[in-house]
């Protein structure tokens, strides 16, 4: 069902992202808990699918401010899942998108009268040398902090899923690659947390008034260098790829590379590829203490994202698992960099 004119009076939450990995999985959520909820999109003809029962499609853009009052009348909540990273190009466009979006956003639901504001960042949005779409993020953080709502912040690196980009880029590499040459970054450690465990968080926060006006680094239970992550997808493949680590590999080239052997858009893959190489850990891990769960580590979130993502090995990927089985990881990394 559309609303393009937002009038039901029962419905409490807006998700902003609604269509995306994330959004997807919080809408579906919410709807079971028996929430009502409001889904923000440019155009349901663009919408694949109806929204499910106890949800509703309501038309606006968030880069035209007068579209917003009408979407979130009535609004007490909204999740701010939304990125213009997707649309990107390399003149950094996107980050002028980005903060265009979340101020129309702030002063709209300001004038609104919304309480709250959930936002999901990244994890490494502080570090020193972040990419432009770590930086982004950081920089839409601190607009939607800058209105009257108040915001929560859950800060994630990769999340575990079938249809995120960042999983679909590791799992197609390894589906299509029996092997890859690397940069340096395939070195950086990252702490992955399953779809399944941030939209509890997102959800459980409503509840919780010890998250409102703060900010939280999210993540599951191992840290693991990203060739470690490539890994664990080939063991399921029955042959792990052979990784070549090489010290003159541009981040750049590899996002290059990883847009022509991917489904991942090159414009996306570059932003992806450019974040990898800062260190995304939680540096604290204070949400546990006001939302307690038994996170699911890598390998049980990868396990059920596959199950709604079978792998597709390419021919060549799956004669070399029956000829050759699979190789100890000092056999399938081969790090060049540490040559003299």
């Amino acid at each position: 069902m559309a609303s393009p004119e937002g009038r039901s009076s029962d419905v409490g939450i807006l998700i902003v992202g609604a269509t995306g990995f994330v959004g997807r999985a919080l809408t579906e959520r919410l709807v079971g808990e028996g929430h009502r909820v409001r889904a923000l999109v440019r155009a349901v003809g663009r919408v694949p699918r109806e929204p499910p029962a106890g949800a509703e499609w309501v038309v606006g853009d968030l880069l035209e401010p007068a579209t917003l009052t009408p979407a979130l009348r009535g609004i007490q909540t909204v999740y701010y899942l939304a990125h213009a990273m997707g649309s990107s190009d390399r003149t950094g466009s996107f980050a002028v998108r980005d903060r265009t979006a979340a101020t129309n956003l702030v002063r709209a639901a300001g004038e609104a009268g919304v309480e709250r504001i959930v936002y999901v960042g990244g994890l490494g949005d502080e570090a020193p040398g972040r990419s432009p779409h770590l930086e982004s993020r950081r920089e839409v953080a601190r607009i939607l902090a800058s209105g009257r709502p108040r915001l929560t912040t859950f800060r994630a690196a990769i999340v575990v899923g079938a249809g995120g980009a960042s999983f679909e880029m590791l799992v197609q590499l390894v589906e299509r690659l029996p092997a890859m040459l690397c940069p340096r970054w395939i070195r950086t450690r990252c702490q992955p947390i399953a779809v399944g465990d941030l939209v509890t968080y997102l959800v459980r926060s409503l509840a919780e008034p010890q998250t409102i006006g703060r900010s939280f680094d999210v993540g599951g239970p191992d840290v693991l260098p990203y060739y470690d992550l490539l890994n664990r997808v080939g063991d399921r493949l029955g042959r792990r790829s052979r990784l070549v680590i090489l010290p003159w590999l541009t981040p750049g080239l590899s996002a290059h590379w990883v847009g022509f052997i991917t489904d991942v858009p090159a414009n996306v893959a570059r932003f992806l590829v450019e974040g990898m190489a800062t260190e995304v850990v939680c540096h604290e891990n204070e949400i546990r203490r006001w939302i307690p769960l038994r996170l699911l580590s890598f390998d049980e979130a990868l396990d059920r994202a596959l199950t709604h993502r079978p792998l597709r090995p390419l021919g060549l990927r799956q004669a070399l698992a029956r000829g050759f089985g699979t190789k100890p990881l000092h056999v399938a990394t081969v790090d060049l960099t540490r040559l003299r």
